[in-house]
């Protein structure tokens, strides 16, 4: 067994949201692959276990917890995979449904890879619950941007979606651990998506991950696919579209997440970026 280490959504290894990749989990059991996901320390590890002609069942672990999907994981596997074996269309079972995957290579090299989701839906986020998230946030109702409303978005796990008023208020992250961790367990919530909107097509996000014991993740594509979803539910955006979503730049770690968002409300989003081994 060999554990892989990448970075998802940036070609500089200073850069994007590193995850662990196993390409070969045959044998392993689940609490094997928590303390590997433990030891490696990054805010996920993907475990691959081939199925013959580019199908794998995959699982994701947290170094505390198995998550049912990570776009970033997702991405690092797919380019670690392509970088061995080639390009090409993959499909990943996962624990939230099935993910098409697909690598390409530019004439210098570089490999991208483009994660569609399952489909994506939008719930409403309950009064009390934003009451105590933006309490836990240490944010207050001034702070959000009226035109994105909050609302609880999924395209493979659940995530609060929060927009910023301002790039400032972005950037000063400043949050209850453990009060905000509690909030999220108890709703099932993967990670919190704050997001502001810089443009028509070009978003900043930051995503507090207290119930993987991480912080924050530099780059979450699960998020970024949900954000889509939630984008086109919405009307926020005109289907066909692609938007940028820029993340990480704040705890020093820059990534780009490319959204495609395809004008039928029963398809996924799509995720593309780069990755690099480190």
């Amino acid at each position: 067994m060999e554990i892989l280490r990448y970075a998802a959504f940036s070609t500089d290894p200073a850069g994007g949201n590193p995850a662990g990749v196993v390409l070969d989990a045959a044998g392993l059991d689940s609490a094997t692959m928590l303390g590997i996901a433990a030891d490696v320390g990054y805010s996920e590890t993907a475990f691959l276990t081939p199925r013959g002609g580019g199908r794998f069942d995959v699982r994701y672990f947290s170094p505390l917890a198995e998550v049912p999907f990570c776009g970033h994981a997702t991405i690092a596997a797919a380019v670690a995979y392509a970088e061995r074996h080639g390009t090409g269309p993959l499909t990943f079972e996962t624990r939230a449904g099935t993910v098409d995957v697909r690598t390409g290579q530019d004439a210098a090299g570089t490999v991208t890879a483009t994660l569609t989701s399952v489909t994506p839906r939008t719930a409403p986020l309950a009064d009390e619950d934003l009451a105590a998230l933006l309490k836990a946030m240490r944010w207050s109702a001034d702070d959000l941007d009226p035109a994105l409303p909050p609302r609880v978005a999924y395209a493979g796990v659940w995530h609060p979606v929060i927009a910023a008023a301002s790039r400032r208020r972005l950037a000063e992250l400043d949050y209850d651990f453990d009060a905000l961790g509690e909030l999220m367990a108890r709703h099932g919530w993967t990670t919190v998506d704050l997001v502001w909107r810089e443009s028509a097509e070009v978003f900043h996000a930051r995503n507090p991950f207290p119930p993987g014991g991480v912080v924050e993740d530099p780059a979450t594509g699960a998020a970024a696919a949900a954000f889509g979803g939630y984008l086109r539910e919405l009307g926020l955006v005109a289907p066909p579209a692609t938007i940028a979503v820029h993340q990480g730049a704040d705890m020093g770690r820059p990534s780009l997440l490319t959204v495609g968002i395809a004008a039928a409300a029963d398809t996924g989003i799509s995720v593309s970026g780069t990755g690099v081994a480190l």
